[in-house]
């Protein structure tokens, strides 16, 4: 008996995938994971968008990557020490340029709320930084996203097993929750790994990928996502390998839109 993947059906919730996705909004014109990042990435014609969600102290999602706020604000301190009232206060905007002077942390909901109008569909990282509860991150952010957002325009992705695990269990149907397992480098289970948690795809760091292992990806069941690539010469590479996204803090780079 073979232990081969079996391909999930298409069907009407399977997402439809662009060839490039904006990497934490527009990154490269824009504050990373902000609202004003992910309307330049649809003002630029970007369909899909990634983006990071963690908790503050208080429980309350929020679109943000770093355990702290000092790379990307005009403040300092730990995610979990933080309250709303705080966060708020803080110039998320003024580090990147300053016409984004007074940009706002942006909690899930209002950047769920912008998705949704825009009609964009969203690669969602479920971080998990060090020292943070991956199931209480998962109980947090899993009822607003799916009833924000419909099966096909929406994707979790983690490193984390535990978060995976956890999203599986509390929606084991694969075709109204898709997953992604995030690697750097692909370790040898990487089949076994998503068969597991009935994944839709695979998201790996480009520059730790190589032909064999990405063929290996591409012929599988699963879809193939690498991140950052900003290079238009290294995505015409992976897309001879059978990569089917590049997440991209500029996708227009690699290709027009």
């Amino acid at each position: 008996m073979s232990n081969a993947p079996v391909p999930l059906a298409e069907t009407k919730s399977t997402p439809v995938l662009t060839t490039t996705m904006a990497h934490r909004g527009l990154s490269a014109r824009a504050p990373e994971n902000t609202l004003s990042a992910v309307r330049a990435a649809h003002a630029k014609g970007a369909r899909w968008i990634e983006l990071d969600v963690q908790l503050l102290g208080d429980g309350t999602p929020v679109i943000w990557h770093d355990s702290g706020v000092r790379r990307c604000s005009n403040g300092w301190g730990k995610l979990r020490d933080m309250d709303i009232a705080r966060a708020k206060r803080l110039d998320v905007g003024s580090w990147f340029d300053r016409s984004f002077a007074g940009e706002r942390m942006a909690t899930l909901d209002e950047m769920l709320a912008l998705v949704d109008v825009l009609n964009l569909s969203l690669n969602l990282e479920i971080k998990v930084n060090p020292g943070r509860d991956a199931r209480a991150l998962v109980d947090a952010v899993l009822p607003r996203l799916m009833e924000a957002l419909p099966a096909q325009r929406l994707i979790l992705s983690s490193f984390s097993e535990v978060a995976l695990e956890t999203l599986r269990a509390r929606e084991p149907d694969p075709e109204k929750l898709h997953l992604a397992v995030l690697h750097k480098k692909p370790p040898r289970n990487w089949a076994e790994t998503a068969m597991r948690l009935s994944a839709y795809s695979l998201h790996v760091d480009w520059r730790r990928l190589d032909a064999r292992t990405a063929l290996a990806m591409a012929s599988s069941s699963y879809k193939l996502l690498c991140y950052t690539v900003n290079d238009p010469q290294v995505f015409a590479r992976l897309r001879e390998w059978g990569v089917d996204s590049a997440i991209s803090d500029d996708p227009g780079r690699l290709v027009p839109f």
